[in-house]
């Protein structure tokens, strides 16, 4: 059964791994799979304030979310799920998990730069298109830039 934790720092180069290879699942080539390597990279200090989640089953790590920010307002910093497991429920899980465990630290809203291979679940989930934002690592490519409620 598939549960959510917090990350630990050990953890750092197992969900860059799992963040690397989520986002290859939707076709990108190595170039830009190169040129976004240090935005997926977790760092271990990264995971020592709480603001990680992990969902696992059987020990196994299926996927992962960071918060970013200080509340009311911070943003999903990433979210990742292993290919093998989308589509099955982990997602959503870990996406209701973390959005309560943001009203926890008292967040009242969080924005989005989703992968346009991503906007479809967050807009499921509840998330509305606000614009648009420039991507960290790939010159002139935009994202959708998404917000949902807390409250």
């Amino acid at each position: 059964m598939t549960h959510v934790r917090q990350g630990r720092p050990e953890e750092a180069a197992a969900l860059t791994a799992l963040a690397l290879r989520s986002k290859a699942h939707w076709g990108y080539d190595e170039a830009f799979m190169a040129a976004c390597r240090d935005e997926l990279t977790v760092r271990p200090g990264e995971l020592t304030g709480g603001r990680v989640l992990v969902a696992e089953d059987d020990g196994r790590v299926l996927g992962f979310t960071t918060l970013a920010g200080e509340p009311p307002t911070g943003s999903l910093g990433m979210m990742f799920v292993e290919p093998d497991a989308i589509g099955r429920g982990t997602g959503r899980l870990l996406f209701e998990q973390t959005l309560a465990h943001a009203r926890g630290l008292g967040f009242v809203r969080l924005t989005i730069d989703a992968d346009p291979n991503a906007e479809p679940f967050y807009s499921a989930m509840g998330a509305e298109r606000i614009g648009a934002t420039p991507s960290g690592s790939i010159p002139g490519r935009e994202l959708p830039l998404l917000e949902i409620g807390l409250g």
